[in-house]
């Protein structure tokens, strides 16, 4: 068996991934990019796009032919605390071009991001390409032992980049110790069908004991149905019948077609996580994205935060790696870059999850909008600070990379 050789070995064909990859290639770097499945046709469930993710488009110079995709357009977040509609975060003031969240299927992304990167020879995407193992010599990882096309393949790399989600076979390899936050909560996603007279909902509802997110996908809603951790097995044993009541109660508008969910396996199960590694690299590995740091669900941050670490990872890594002069202290700036913003995303998360979904769904708090809810509701300059930390992060990433 010959071995792959290349300067970048990058394990996963996610947001992450691909961002890192089509970035370190455009800069001259050899990338392969290995992703298990034989397409990106699935069922992805975080396809929200955020300003600052679009601003990353637009200084590639991406942006105008990234938005011919099919995709919605969110430009303002509003809830519903039982009947009272609270507006949240007004993205037209942020200070980039794409003032507003896309929704567009994963799928769709991950496939422009795949075709731009061929534009480079010196990127390679190898698609039923899955690692089983890393390589290592000398106490550094140098490659990853992989089943491309069901067949063994090594792949020899200057550096391996863990990009491969939640469940990350690299991460697991290089037994990199995970620091687990709370996660009240558990999402049971389905869809609906949207009709035209829909008109624009709000992007939540939350009541006493339930919490239901609406995602436009222009055709259909998709739907997360929030839970309280570890009660998806009572509430799927109770039926579908019940489900479907619960969900015509909590938003009439859908009464007309929950009939559409047959049965329970309708119901796909989000385990919610929110976790971080303390150290997300070692010699000749880095760890970015999920594999690094799991986020809740909450505003929809996941994607835009994994595509924020491939940027920053691109930036400080490309020249070093162009130029064979790769060290530990490299990997451990894209850690230090990455790692406060990180932390504070998750704490703001956390912070929601246990002082307002966490009580909403034990039906404990009152049912109305809490203080900081109905402060943005009565001063609209103030949704602009929301908008910010949603729309941008807390440390929006900019392209230093150049085109080789």
């Amino acid at each position: 068996m010959t071995a792959i050789a290349t300067q970048c070995c990058i394990v996963g064909g996610g947001p992450a991934g691909m961002m890192l990859g089509f970035l370190l290639a455009r800069s001259g770097v050899k990338s392969v990019v290995l992703e298990k499945h034989e397409d990106f046709l699935r069922d992805f469930r975080g396809d929200t796009v955020h300003p600052s993710t679009l601003n990353v488009m637009d200084e590639l110079g991406l942006l105008d032919e990234f938005l011919k995709l099919p995709h919605q357009e969110l430009s303002r977040i509003a809830a519903q605390f039982g009947e009272e509609l609270v507006e949240i975060a007004d993205f037209s003031h942020l200070p980039v071009r794409s003032r507003f969240i896309a929704f567009m299927p994963q799928w769709d992304f991950l496939d422009f991001l795949a075709a731009q990167g061929k534009r480079y020879p010196a990127f390679t995407v190898l698609m039923r390409a899955e690692a089983t193992g890393l390589i290592e010599e000398g106490g550094r990882v140098v490659g990853v032992h992989a089943i491309v096309d069901d067949n063994p393949q090594d792949i020899r790399a200057d550096l391996v980049v863990g990009a491969d989600g939640r469940h990350s076979i690299v991460r697991d390899g290089a037994h990199l110790r995970l620091k687990v936050l709370s996660a009240p909560m558990d999402v049971l996603w389905f869809r609906l069908s949207r009709k035209p007279d829909d008109g624009r909902q709000a992007l939540g509802r939350l009541d006493r004991g339930s919490i239901l997110v609406l995602l436009d996908r222009g055709d259909y809603w998709q739907c997360a149905y929030v839970i309280a951790k570890g009660t998806a097995d009572s509430l799927k044993r109770a039926g579908i019948a019940e489900f479907r009541a619960r969900i015509a109660d909590l938003m009439p508008i859908l009464a007309d077609r929950v009939h559409e969910l047959d049965s329970v396996d309708d119901l796909k199960l989000l385990s919610v996580a929110v976790e971080r590694l303390e150290k997300w690299w070692k010699p000749g590995l880095l760890c970015i994205g999920d594999a690094a740091h799991t986020m809740s669900p909450i505003a929809g941050v996941g994607i835009n935060i994994a595509v924020q670490d491939a940027v920053a990872a691109a930036n400080l890594l490309a020249a070093p790696l162009k130029e064979g002069r790769l060290k530990e202290s490299d990997l451990e700036a894209v850690q230090a870059r990455r790692l406060w913003p990180v932390r504070a995303t998750q704490a703001i998360q956390v912070f929601l999850q246990n002082r307002m979904i966490a009580p909403t769904l034990a039906g404990t708090r009152p049912l109305r909008p809490p203080l900081a809810a109905r402060l943005l509701n009565a001063v609209p300059f103030l949704r602009r600070i929301p908008a910010r930390v949603i729309g941008l992060g807390v440390q929006p990433e900019h392209v230093r990379t150049k085109a080789a």
